[in-house]
């Protein structure tokens, strides 16, 4: 059985999948996921990718990449170190760095 299952465009991924890529128990998973600690991006293929997806996992410096067939079958999994961890910045710290709005 696939890790990852497609449903009238909507995928539903195993958290086991998630919770070994990240180094996590699955409660962690799910619960980083709903406090948007965890955060996730789909994108259908074109062109030559055509019915293929890459779904993308982010959590703190790491990115998970998973590239699927239309059936969900997993051709690809990669792992990125990113850089710094995303995390709120408090107006005034040391670190704030106003947002970037597109214009």
């Amino acid at each position: 059985m696939s890790p990852v299952t497609i449903t009238a465009g909507d995928f539903t991924v195993d958290a086991d999948l998630l919770a070994a890529a990240f180094g996590l128990d699955q409660a962690a998973v799910k619960a980083k996921m709903q406090a948007g600690e965890i955060t996730s991006l789909c994108e259908a293929g074109m062109d030559t990718d055509a019915g293929r997806f890459r779904l993308s996992f982010r959590h703190q410096t790491r990115m998970l990449k998973l590239i699927l067939a239309a059936d969900g079958a997993v051709l690809s999994k990669s792992m990125e170190v990113t850089g710094r961890p995303k995390r709120p910045y408090m107006l005034g710290s040391p670190d704030w760095v106003p947002p970037v709005r597109a214009g």
